[in-house]
């Protein structure tokens, strides 16, 4: 969970799953759409599926005990070198090489590391691997994260504090925050979507998106692609009237009762998001004649709208 997410926001998460699941046995048996829908809000969904498959193969593989062997841990779903690293030394107390964005920056500021981020990362990962220490294994990686936390900031680090100062290069140079050094990012490409939000009294219709792909697995408003260019109104036919776009999802037909409520932003990893929302109201009767027909799309109780991925319920925050 707090891959790419701060402690504060992750924190609430991970108390509500480990009182939900609370060994890894729990957790493999979980329903996948319930843990999906635990996770809305936290974005990069992959980690929640990933999350499940781990789980489900340490109990049929290692009858459900993580094995105390950093190899064997590379093998598993969703672990990476770091995390591999950091159960070997926070859960079984033995020395790992531990490199987290923090432990990053503190060795590229010790070293002056003239190479921008992210080729420099294997050159910061060998100099950090010359701290590791086979005594306190546990303590050596949090004392960094400490460190990197409290006194050597991404900016304005407080170096009259920090114990390693007089070995430190960036120090020497006069300017520490500085590093590490970043390659200029491109500005992220923009697309434009079309979000339709169809009522009924206390609930509104969903549909679950497929298990691969952007936000897989979670249910979300029925919508038009992603694409680069914005969706004109002549173009948003299917809700308006009989589409012969097959490509479309089918959506109520209620020319006329289609309403334009607004358009909100969303950025993803690679790319911002522009959607507009078009709001449809129908009657108990008609919603039911609809799910008949066209079984990929179901009820949402308001009550229930945290189970929607953050982009799709900031549609629901415009009505």
């Amino acid at each position: 969970m707090l891959q790419q997410t701060t402690v504060p926001h992750a924190l609430p998460y991970f108390e509500k799953f480990m009182a939900l699941w609370p060994t890894v046995r729990d957790l493999a048996a979980a329903p996948d759409e319930r843990v999906m829908a635990e996770w809305a809000g936290l974005g990069y969904y992959s980690r929640a599926r990933n999350l499940l498959k781990c789980a489900r193969v340490v109990v049929s593989e290692h009858g459900g005990v993580f094995p105390a062997d950093e190899v064997a841990l590379l093998m598993l779903p969703s672990f990476g070198p770091y995390t591999a690293a950091a159960v070997m030394s926070f859960a079984f107390g033995k020395a790992a090489n531990v490199v987290d964005g923090n432990i990053e920056r503190i060795m590229s500021r010790l070293y002056a590391v003239k190479t921008p981020m992210p080729a420099a990362k294997p050159v910061l990962r060998e100099l950090a691997g010359r701290w590791v220490r086979d005594d306190r294994a546990r303590d050596w990686p949090q004392a960094l994260m400490d460190l990197a936390s409290a006194v050597c900031r991404p900016k304005s680090p407080l170096c009259m504090l920090c114990p390693l100062r007089e070995a430190c290069a960036g120090f020497a140079e006069g300017n520490p925050d500085i590093y590490p050094l970043k390659t200029a990012r491109a500005p992220k490409p923009v697309r434009y979507g079309v979000a339709f939000l169809i009522v009924s009294e206390d609930s509104f219709i969903v549909e679950r998106r497929p298990d691969k792909g952007l936000l897989g697995g979670m249910l979300g408003l029925p919508h038009l692609d992603w694409r680069d260019e914005v969706w004109s109104e002549d173009e948003i036919v299917t809700p308006l009237s009989p589409s012969p776009d097959a490509s479309h999802h089918p959506l109520p037909q209620g020319e006329g009762r289609w309403v334009s409520v607004g358009t909100y932003d969303h950025v993803f990893t690679h790319f911002a998001l522009k959607q507009q929302v078009w709001q449809l109201e129908l009657s108990a009767q008609e919603v039911s004649a609809f799910l008949r027909q066209h079984n990929q799309y179901q009820l949402l109780p308001w009550a229930d709208k945290k189970a929607l991925p953050t982009v799709f319920g900031k549609a629901l925050r415009l009505v």
